[in-house]
């Protein structure tokens, strides 16, 4: 079955940019978001697939290797990231583009949001296997991405069996010799000439097993246990930031590690601001005898109200920049600006004394001669 498309998933060229990336997956995060679409489970597939394409999409390295190999490049392919390692999620050179908050989290503390097994960890001779990484898509609003936020988040992982303490034996049983491979973890069978090894379909090539399964997990070492946790997330976070919580996936089978836990972030669309990096922009209407005469008006931002400071004979359309009242910088140090734009509104109705002086107006003004501007006027004469 033929693979889907990274760019047509996300509804952009193979010569995007990363800003003109980042935008583009905003919207389709928005879209899809489990949270506007209950219950359904297109949009909730959607949602998981338009993150992973701009994960890939979003890092340099990532990118040159999808559009090398495909999305091979990440199954395994030519050019894939090897097993996960201690540090990550994946090796073969790659970076997660998103490890932006590596400090993680106190214990404790709901939620909502998908959550899924992200990558297996690799197996050992002496039957040990790393856990899973986990992923948590959390949605906040764009006033918590400004601040900066605590948030609780539950969810179910498996963890390690108090009964066994993860061995997998009921206590008082141990591992025995594998009797089929006799501790070899490898047997042989012969095919003809040819002579080939396979891993022990007993002990799955731990050389030992079970002698007796753990009546709590069965011999799984781990079992399902709802959590709750405490995360902090930093000010300045957009759509697509990603934060990692070491050793919060799954529980590692007979003694490996435990697998990291990942929160995706999706930032609710604002009915008043539309973010533009690190600054916000907004349209706020302001009376014609405000434009004409100047003076101050008072205008929202999302931390408090701001004073804007308008000259006289303000056109509508001018935008006004407040410095610092936009997103903080991730990294910290420096604070974006907001860009306001003023619409000058007309009245729809007039009282008779405002008609009359405004009548009065246009004709001191000679608007009634001339009902537009001479500067226009002049530039339109070609076409006449």
């Amino acid at each position: 079955m033929a693979q889907e498309d990274y760019y047509e998933l996300l509804g952009v060229s193979k010569t995007v940019s990363p800003e003109e990336l980042k935008k583009a997956y905003r919207k389709k995060a928005v879209q899809f978001h489990p949270d506007k679409n209950p219950g359904n489970k297109e949009a909730e597939e959607m949602f998981k697939k338009v993150s992973h394409a701009y994960e890939v999409l979003s890092d340099a390295d990532k990118r040159a290797a999808y559009d090398r190999y495909g999305p091979a490049a990440f199954e395994g392919g030519a050019g894939a990231p090897g097993p996960r390692g201690p540090g990550g999620m994946g090796g073969g050179g790659f970076h997660d583009p998103f490890d932006i908050f590596r400090e993680v989290f106190g214990q404790q503390g709901g939620g909502g949001g998908i959550f899924e097994e992200m990558f297996g960890g690799g197996g050992g001779r002496d039957g040990s296997r790393d856990g899973a990484d986990l992923r948590y898509d959390l949605e906040i609003t764009l006033e918590e991405a400004a601040r900066g936020v605590e948030k609780e988040i539950a969810f179910r992982k498996n963890v390690t069996c108090e009964r066994c303490d993860g061995t997998g034996a009921e206590p008082g049983s141990r591992r025995v010799t594998c009797p089929t491979c006799r501790g070899a973890g490898q047997i042989r069978r012969s095919g003809g000439i040819i002579t080939f090894t396979q891993t022990c379909p007993t002990c799955g090539g731990a050389g030992t097993k079970i002698e007796k399964p753990c009546s709590a997990c069965r011999g799984e070492g781990r079992v399902p246990k709802s959590t709750k946790l405490n995360v902090r997330i930093p000010a300045g976070v957009d759509t697509g930031s990603r934060l990692r919580s070491s050793g919060n996936g799954e529980a590692g089978l007979a003694g490996g590690q435990p697998g990291d836990l990942y929160i995706v972030l999706t930032v609710k669309e604002h009915e008043l601001f539309e973010r533009q990096g690190e600054d916000l922009f907004c349209e706020v209407p302001i009376k014609y005898t405000l434009a004409a005469l100047g003076g101050s008006v008072e205008v929202p931002t999302l931390f408090g109200k701001g004073a804007l400071k308008l000259p006289a004979g303000t056109q509508s359309g001018t935008t006004f920049r407040l410095r610092g009242k936009g997103m903080p910088s991730l990294r910290g140090g420096h604070q974006g600006d907001q860009l306001v734009r003023v619409q000058v509104e007309v009245p729809q109705s007039l009282t008779a004394e405002q008609r009359r002086l405004l009548e009065e107006f246009a004709r001191v003004s000679g608007d009634a001669a001339e009902p537009t501007s001479r500067s226009f006027f002049e530039k339109a004469k070609k076409f006449f």
